[in-house]
């Protein structure tokens, strides 16, 4: 009875916000075709890029978790500097692409440390001397 009165109490903008009875004209926007643009993916090779990481995550446990789908060469979780903690993002390297596309579809979407991660092919760095891309949205 209260949350009535305040219901009709309330400003008319407010009652609009908080109304369950209108319909909203949120449209989300359209899936992304293959061919759309945006983040491209890379091509397949034995280096996977790992996102998504905690701060507690380990090179250690990150070799530990992607060895169960197969020979890991290296793995090393990218660290802050001054702090030393996960940047939240490390890479895998495998003997095989097979085994890299294991890693993924093994990985991908899993929980390391109690965080969701994501596992990809890594794009390959650009030769010294050559400009970098501009970063994401800003082409």
């Amino acid at each position: 009875m209260a949350a009535m009165r305040a219901a009709v109490a309330a400003p008319r903008g407010l009652r609009r916000l908080f109304s369950t009875t209108t319909t909203s004209t949120f449209m989300p926007p359209p899936p992304t075709s293959p061919g759309a643009p945006g983040r491209e993916k890379a091509e397949p090779s034995p280096n996977l890029f790992v996102s998504g990481l905690s701060k507690r995550t380990t090179t250690e446990k990150l070799h530990e978790a992607f060895s169960q789908f197969g020979e890991v060469v290296n793995a090393r979780v990218v660290t802050d500097r001054v702090s030393g903690y996960s940047k939240g993002f490390g890479f895998v390297r495998y003997a095989t692409i097979e085994e890299a596309a294991k890693g993924i579809e093994g990985m991908d979407g899993k929980f390391l440390d109690g965080w969701v991660i994501f596992a990809e092919y890594a794009k390959p760095r650009p030769p010294p001397g050559q400009p970098m891309p501009p970063p994401y949205g800003q082409h």
